[in-house]
């Protein structure tokens, strides 16, 4: 009985090839969430979007709903509605940047199924940066050096995803991945801000700002009109929009942190630096490789064509079965036989490789030594018989289209054994 249960074990992990491939952001390895299907990427951390989006939101809410209309009341006219409308479609048009910062691949390296071979990486390798002159996995340096613009960068190697990564680009902890021109993760838009998505991110954050302004503007005004028609100070014209005070306030702080966060990416553009850079390497003119001139830096970073991305998350991956033991429990493990799919035909077929078929040649030879011998061995006493084990091999050629080989060898042993 434990042969059998070893043989449709087999049995159901041979069966598993036969299932649908899944996609690529099914088996993927970094800490990323996937939605409709892997079409939008997000990083583990986007129910801070939630917040993020309420944040926004809600104030343009209030202000539409109880600002505007005193506006339009106040000026006798149309007034109030145009405010409205403007902040309406410039807060969507903000939330549509928020989901291409969020919801898209940041520019994520593909990992490699393998580290590179040592002789593939050249003399530009670095040895002596290992810790005690030693080496990695498979003998690899730390860092190479790469030249930029004329100036020699380190590159350094990566363990996680087994390649050494492009210049400007590192490994993001909280996603799990390589993302190049690595910029920063940040929380607020749950996402890695890379290659592809930092023109977004820079759009996000400025018309963020110039949201905040032009609510707040307008709240000023409607308590300057309400104070000029009514004749009385800033704490009677609060009683009467408190709305507007409130909103003012928001406003103020809000402006404070993405109006820095705002010029201090302006300042990162000018001269070509991501956050990670300017923190970690504080950049100089002299020894930024990337500087190429305000205009230059602008152009390239804000107005290039985003890049596509280097992962197709929706792609197919054919999985190889895993290894499996024979029936026989000989404690030998065969190698998983090979799948191959016609994709015109449709239709499936298997092959074994040579040294699998006579591994198997070898262990069926073996069992119907046992079979020819009539009487079962001292230490099979309280297993199954020969016939027991024949019967399980020959399903077990079966699985593999080996039937027909195997009877014809069965046929000669037992004309061997009459002739004997």
């Amino acid at each position: 009985m434990q042969g059998k249960a070893q043989l449709s074990d087999s049995n159901r992990r041979i069966m598993e090839v036969d299932a649908p491939p899944r996609r690529v952001y099914q088996a993927w390895k970094g800490s990323n969430l996937f939605l409709l299907g892997g079409r939008l990427i997000f990083g583990p951390d986007v129910r801070s979007l939630v917040l993020t989006v309420c944040l926004i939101v809600t104030p343009v809410i209030f202000f539409a709903a109880a600002v505007c209309p005193q506006l339009g009341h106040e000026f006798h006219n149309q007034i109030g509605g145009w405010v409205a409308s403007v902040a309406v479609i410039f807060t969507v048009y903000i939330l549509v940047v928020l989901l291409l910062t969020s919801g898209r691949d940041p520019g994520i390296i593909p990992r490699n199924a393998h580290p590179p071979e040592p002789e593939d990486i050249g003399e530009s390798s670095n040895l002596p940066d290992w810790p005690g002159g030693q080496h990695g996995s498979a003998g690899l340096p730390l860092t190479r050096d790469v030249l930029v613009n004329g100036i020699s960068v380190k590159v350094k190697y990566c363990h996680t995803c087994m390649l050494y990564r492009p210049p400007r680009c590192s490994h993001c902890s909280i996603c799990n991945n390589c993302v190049e021109r690595f910029d920063h993760h940040c929380p607020w838009v749950g996402q890695c801000i890379g290659k592809r998505n930092y023109r977004f991110f820079f759009l996000f954050v400025s018309s963020t700002t110039l949201l905040c302004i032009y609510v707040f503007a307008f709240c000023w005004v409607n308590l300057k009109r309400i104070m000029d028609m009514h004749e009385c100070k800033i704490g009677g014209a609060l009683l009467k929009s408190p709305i507007s005070g409130l909103l003012i306030v928001y406003t103020f702080i809000a402006v404070w942190f993405v109006g820095g966060l705002t010029s201090f990416h302006l300042y990162l553009v000018s001269t070509n630096q991501t956050t990670y850079e300017n923190f970690r390497y504080r950049y100089d003119r002299k020894t930024n490789p990337y500087n190429l001139g305000v205009v230059q830096n602008f152009m390239d970073i804000l107005f290039s064509r985003v890049p596509s991305s280097k992962n197709n998350f929706r792609a197919k991956v054919m999985e190889d079965s895993a290894a499996f033991t024979s029936s026989l429990s000989m404690g030998r493990v065969l190698s998983p036989a090979k799948m191959s799919v016609d994709l015109e035909m449709g239709m499936k077929r298997q092959a074994v490789a040579a040294e699998d078929l006579e591994d198997l040649h070898s262990q069926i030879g073996s069992a119907m030594g046992l079979e020819r011998c009539g009487t079962e061995p001292p230490h099979f006493v309280g297993r199954k018989g020969c016939s027991e084990i024949s019967s399980d091999i020959e399903a077990f050629a079966e699985e593999f289209g080996m039937e027909r080989g195997f009877s014809e060898r069965k046929k000669i042993e037992r004309r061997t054994n009459d002739g004997s």
